[in-house]
């Protein structure tokens, strides 16, 4: 016999900020637009349903995977919004992602998929569906934040990059410039960067030094309490 519940329930979803750094000068978000009341034709993050199957970590990198082709991606867990009259059909509470990735691309689509996808500057969205709004901009408050005091940026770049190209990075999160010589000696200063053997390619002047992110030397540091600062 199937066990009910006195009381009503409510049903729990989760929403992804999928976040990726044009490699200029913007931060970008990946949205979906809604084919469906509510908010026929607005904009929405992607998500899913909880099942009763998966916890919802499970649930957002599935909806990922299958919605985007992203795997193996940067993915944490952000805030719960349970505003009581956030979905106008039905109570629902959503428990929101960060989905950072190192390199933007067009997202594989069928043809017979009724849902556009598609990349937008976070500084200049369009109409939006729920409170997703509100999501994005507590995403965004929270990266340039923790920007400062820990190593979050770095998920947003390929695996080697010049210094370049970390500081346009670091002015697009912050939304100011960033005096260059300053920024190097404060990065530098942590140590945790790894110089390559490898350097830019294609460009017309000197091709820069590229460099990685040595994960272990910044593991190491937090385990002796030493703590990441660009502030």
């Amino acid at each position: 016999m199937p066990i009910t519940y006195r009381y009503p329930r409510p049903a729990i979803n989760v929403n992804c900020v999928v976040l990726g750094w044009d490699g200029k000068q913007s931060i970008k978000i990946l949205l979906v637009q809604r084919r469906q009341s509510p908010f026929r034709n607005s904009w929405a993050l992607l998500g899913a349903s909880v099942s009763v199957n998966d916890t919802s970590e499970q649930t957002a990198r599935k909806a990922l995977q299958e919605q985007t082709g992203f795997e193996e991606i940067y993915l944490e867990q952000l805030y719960t919004f349970d505003a009581i009259d956030r979905d106008p059909r039905e109570r629902v509470i959503s428990i929101t992602y960060f989905a950072l990735v190192p390199t933007i691309h067009n997202v594989d689509q069928q043809e017979q998929e009724a849902r556009r996808r598609e990349w937008f500057p976070v500084d200049n969205l369009p109409r939006l569906a729920f409170d997703h709004g509100a999501i994005i901009e507590f995403a965004r408050s929270q990266l340039t934040q923790r920007a400062l005091f820990q190593p979050i940026a770095f998920e947003l770049l390929p695996y080697r990059f010049s210094l370049t190209q970390l500081q346009q990075l670091y002015e697009s999160i912050l939304g100011r410039t960033l005096d260059k010589r300053n920024f190097r000696k404060k990065l530098l200063t942590e140590e945790i960067l790894t110089e390559t053997s490898h350097v830019e390619e294609g460009t017309q002047h000197r091709p820069a030094k590229l460099y990685r992110f040595n994960r272990r030397k910044y593991l190491a540091k937090t385990k002796v309490g030493i703590g990441f600062d660009l502030s």
